[in-house]
């Protein structure tokens, strides 16, 4: 018999925030906005101010479907049903594989600071032998603590959420001092009109802020769901703007945009011009350790979704089997060994375009359950009409907001990313099929 799994407070739900919106990407964040000049921090700005709707209907939802496993998944279930439900699901579950897979290749990356024979860019020294074998060991040492259960991935997710925001937090506020006015010029240098601009700008920065629902998966796991929830929601929200916004701030004005524009490492540039050429080294462990606990977080994720699925008989029912520790074990090696093909494919010639296609799938599939959620609330909330009386108004205005900043991103992604984005989600249609036969036999069995 499984031992009664221990449960997750407020700080380590809040770092599983931070730490899955942190990923090693947001070292690459500043160089991307300041393509656009420093009308690119307007970006954020619109960025934040949709994210926190968002935020907000999942930080409301989480109160009034509090304890349950699967977060947007469990949501969607309860306001439109399992069919809505196993689409979002699956959809989200395919989205967090293969970000798992982009954030080991970035995890991999940021360690050629310190071995040179990972560095995909010198093919004098490169091995992707040594490469495929780094990023399989990060996945299935990652795997492995999170098998041993959720307090274990807990304080692996604190330590390395801390340990990133030391880096950005020391280049944020003390990059504030070395700030020259002149380097915020030109203000708009895309070439289009600053809407045009802050919308491109915008179209970044909501990439970097996916993550915000991460508090609400596990939330079976969570003391006090009904609160804790909702408020690492918002503290992760607020800490994570709050470090990006600084560090988009201090970068553009200690480093001229168009130098700015072409630097693969934003912040190794200007913590060298701050503190001297070993900076480099302090910047780079930062975005290593960014990248490590980030994969931690989603491969937590990973077990969790199929789990929650599973337990309402719309998933394999092995996915829903937990080890002594309370881990969904099954659904997260499995989702381990799918992160790993495709990991590997990023170092075979020839797939590599293929990757990063997915890679833009997979944030187009997390746009899409924050739809159905937002649409989900207003039901759910009406549903529950006699406990919530009031406040109808207010829980409008933020389920359209929400709704609306949605839909303005997933179009904003490009037709092609919709297009097959859309195609992904209808894959899962024969597997519905399926599983619902598998149920309604088990059903008709159990009746005889």
């Amino acid at each position: 018999m499984a031992e009664q799994p221990e449960k997750i407070g407020l700080w380590t739900s809040t770092s599983l925030v931070v730490g899955n919106m942190i990923g090693a990407g947001v070292f690459l964040v500043p160089a991307a906005m300041a393509s656009f000049g420093s009308v690119g921090l307007l970006g954020w700005l619109f960025a934040a101010i949709g994210t926190f709707f968002i935020a907000r209907v999942f930080s409301a939802l989480s109160k009034m479907v509090p304890g349950e496993a699967g977060g947007l998944y469990a949501y969607t279930r309860h306001g439109f049903g399992d069919f809505a439900a196993f689409l979002v699901g699956w959809g989200y579950y395919i989205s967090v594989v293969t970000a798992n897979a982009a954030i080991t290749v970035s995890f991999v990356g940021a360690m050629s600071t310190f071995i040179p024979a990972l560095d995909s860019s010198n093919m004098h020294t490169f091995s992707p032998v040594i490469s495929v074998l780094t990023g399989l060991g990060a996945i299935w040492l990652l795997t492995w603590i999170n098998t041993r259960g959720i307090i274990a991935s807990g304080k692996v997710q604190l330590i390395t959420t801390i340990l990133k925001l030391l880096p950005l937090t020391v280049v944020a506020v003390a990059g504030l001092f070395f700030i020259k006015a002149a380097n915020f010029h030109p203000f708009n240098s895309s070439g289009t009109s600053v809407f045009e601009a802050v919308t491109g700008a915008a179209a970044i920065a909501m990439f970097a802020l996916v993550g915000i629902e991460s508090a609400t998966i596990p939330a079976e796991s969570v003391e006090h769901p009904e609160k804790t929830v909702s408020r690492a929601t918002m503290i992760g929200l607020g800490v994570t703007v709050l470090v990006y916004l600084l560090g988009s701030i201090s970068i553009m004005g200690i480093i001229p945009v168009g130098r700015l524009a072409h630097s693969a490492t934003p912040y190794a540039d200007a913590a060298v011009i701050m503190f001297g050429s070993n900076a480099r080294y302090w910047a780079g462990a930062g975005a290593a350790i960014a990248a490590f606990g980030c994969l931690n977080g989603w491969i937590l994720i990973q077990g969790q979704i199929p789990f929650a699925i599973a337990q309402d008989k719309l998933f394999p029912g092995v996915f829903g089997w937990t080890n002594k520790k309370g881990s969904p074990y099954i659904g997260i090696m499995v989702s381990s060994v799918l992160i790993s093909i495709f990991m590997m494919m990023n170092y075979t010639k020839g797939l590599v375009d293929q990757f990063k296609f997915l890679s833009l799938l997979a944030t187009i599939n997390t746009l899409v359950p924050y739809i159905f959620c937002a649409a989900a609330y207003i039901i759910i909330r009406f549903s529950k009409r006699e406990k919530y009386s009031g406040g109808w108004v207010a829980a409008v205005f933020i389920a359209v907001m929400a709704f609306a900043y949605s839909l303005w991103a997933i179009a904003g992604s490009g037709q092609s990313s919709v297009y097959w984005g859309f195609l992904l989600i209808l894959a899962g249609l024969p597997f519905y099929v399926w599983v619902l036969y598998k149920k309604k036999a088990n059903e008709e069995t159990h009746s005889v």
